[in-house]
C-alpha cells in the first residue's frame, strides 16, 4: 500500500476509512487547513478517491488493509460507523490514535447499546425492549399499542434495517435469525411508534481535551426514509426546547466520550401541558446529512470542524453566516448525464452552492445536494429545492 505524501511543515496526516462522500467533502478543508488527507476507499472510483491524491484501495473489514493504511497517518477518522469492532479492536491495541474510539463507535454501530446507554443517561428515548421471539414482540406491542417500529439492532440507513410492524408476523423473517452471526445476533430493538410534530437534528462537534461546539438545531425532512430536505436553524423552534435539545447533544458527546462531530437525531413531540419535548431517535459519530448546510451557511462548516476535533485544534465558530439556510438532497432519477443539468443550475441562480459527489446515478442515491442561504427561508427552501429536482430531472424547466 503507498504512502501519502507528507507536506513540509510537520503537518499531520489525517486517515479517513471509507471513501464516501463524507470522506470526499473533508479534502477542501483539510487543503484549507494545511494538513494532508489519506482515504482508505473501496474502490479507484469511490466518492472519495476521485478528489483526494492518496486513496489506497481496500476493505474496512479487511484487518491486514486497516491497519497497513492507518500505520501511514497520525490520526484515524471515519467516513461510516461500520468498521467490524474486531477491527478497531486490532487499531486500538497496535496503538492507532482514533477518533471518535472503539468504545464510543460502539453506540453508533449497536442500536441496543445505544437505548440502554442512553436511558441509563436519563437521555429522552421513545419506549423500547429486545426482543428474541414472537413472544417478545406481541407482549411490547399491547404494552405501547400497535403498530410498533421494528429495527435491526446494526447496519440499517436511510430507511433500511426499519419495520413497521402491526403484530409478530411482520417481524418473523428477521427473527428467524437471532441468535445467528450478523446485524441480529443479540435479538432485534423494539420501540414505541412515536406521533411526533418533525424531526430535528443536533449536531455538535468534541475534541479529545473536551473543547465542545454547537450549531443551531435543524430540521430535517425525510421522503420514504431518505432525508430530502434540511432547514437551519429548524423554523419557530421554542428556544427552550433549542436550548435543551443542544444541551442533550452535548452531554451525549461528553459521556460517551465522542471525539469529532455527533449528530444526534431528534423528534420533537408535543407533551400532555402542550409544550413541545424531544426523544432521541439515532446517533451518528461523524459528518452528517442533517449538517451538510454548515458547509456554506456556518462559520466554520461540520467537516473542517470534524477535522479540527479530531487533530484537537481549537474549535472553529459554529454560528450561521446567515438568518437562514436550506438544503436540498439531490437524489438520483432517469437522467444519468448531469452535467447540462448542473450548469443550467448554476446559471439560474448563482448564488446557489451546488455540491455533487461523484456517483453514478441510480435512482434515491444522494448524487450531491444543494445549499441556499439568506433572509427569506421560504424564498431559500424553494431555490434549493428547485435546483435539486432539476438536476434529478423531476423537473425541467
Amino acid at each position: 500500500m503507498t504512502e501519502p505524501k507528507r507536506a513540509p511543515g510537520g503537518f499531520p496526516i489525517v486517515g479517513v476509512v471509507g471513501g464516501g462522500q463524507l470522506a470526499r467533502m473533508m479534502q477542501g478543508p483539510a487543503i484549507e487547513l494545511g494538513v494532508q488527507l489519506s482515504v482508505l476507499a473501496e474502490d479507484e472510483v469511490a466518492s472519495a478517491a476521485l478528489v483526494v491524491p492518496s486513496s489506497p484501495v481496500g476493505q474496512h473489514t479487511e484487518l491486514d488493509h486497516v491497519l497497513d493504511f492507518a500505520r501511514s497517518c497520525d490520526v484515524v477518522t471515519f467516513d461510516h460507523e461500520h468498521v467490524p469492532q474486531q477491527v478497531l479492536l486490532a487499531l486500538e491495541a497496535e496503538g492507532v490514535v482514533m477518533h471518535p474510539s472503539r468504545a464510543a463507535l460502539r453506540f453508533a454501530q449497536d442500536k441496543l447499546a445505544m437505548r440502554a446507554q442512553l436511558t441509563e443517561l436519563g437521555i429522552a428515548c421513545p419506549r423500547w425492549a429486545v426482543a428474541r421471539e414472537a413472544a417478545d414482540v406481541e407482549r411490547f406491542g399491547e404494552e405501547v399499542g400497535w403498530p410498533i417500529i421494528v429495527k435491526t439492532p446494526r447496519g440499517g440507513y436511510d430507511g433500511k434495517g426499519v419495520i413497521l410492524a402491526s403484530s409478530s408476523e411482520d417481524a418473523a423473517g428477521w427473527l428467524a435469525h437471532v441468535g445467528e452471526p450478523g446485524p441480529m445476533s443479540d435479538g432485534l430493538l423494539l420501540e414505541e411508534r412515536v406521533d411526533f410534530t418533525r424531526e430535528l437534528a443536533a449536531l455538535v462537534a468534541r475534541s479529545p481535551s473536551g473543547q465542545a461546539a454547537a450549531w443551531p438545531v435543524v430540521e430535517t425532512v425525510q421522503t420514504q426514509g431518505i432525508c430530502t430536505e434540511v432547514l437551519a436553524p429548524a423554523p419557530e423552534l421554542d428556544p427552550e426546547l433549542a436550548s435543551v435539545a443542544t444541551e442533550a447533544a452535548l452531554r451525549i458527546a461528553g459521556e460517551l466520550d465522542v471525539t469529532g462531530v455527533l449528530a444526534v437525531e431528534m423528534f420533537e413531540v408535543p407533551r400532555q401541558d402542550g409544550r413541545l419535548d424531544y426523544v432521541v431517535n439515532e446517533l451518528a459519530m461523524r459528518p452528517h446529512n442533517s449538517g451538510h448546510w454548515s458547509m456554506d451557511g456556518a462559520i466554520t462548516g461540520q467537516f473542517e470542524q470534524h477535522l479540527r476535533a479530531v487533530l484537537d485544534l481549537p474549535l472553529g465558530d459554529p454560528r450561521p453566516r446567515a438568518p437562514w439556510t436550506a438544503m436540498a438532497n439531490v437524489l438520483g432519477g432517469d437522467y444519468p448525464d448531469l452535467y447540462p443539468a448542473y450548469r443550467h443550475v448554476m446559471a439560474r441562480d448563482p448564488a446557489a452552492k451546488v455540491h455533487m459527489y461523484g456517483k453514478g446515478v441510480r435512482p434515491g442515491r444522494k448524487l450531491g445536494h444543494v445549499n441556499v442561504s439568506g433572509a427569506d427561508l421560504a424564498d431559500a427552501r424553494e431555490r434549493a429545492r428547485h435546483a435539486a429536482d432539476y438536476l434529478q430531472g423531476a423537473i425541467t424547466e
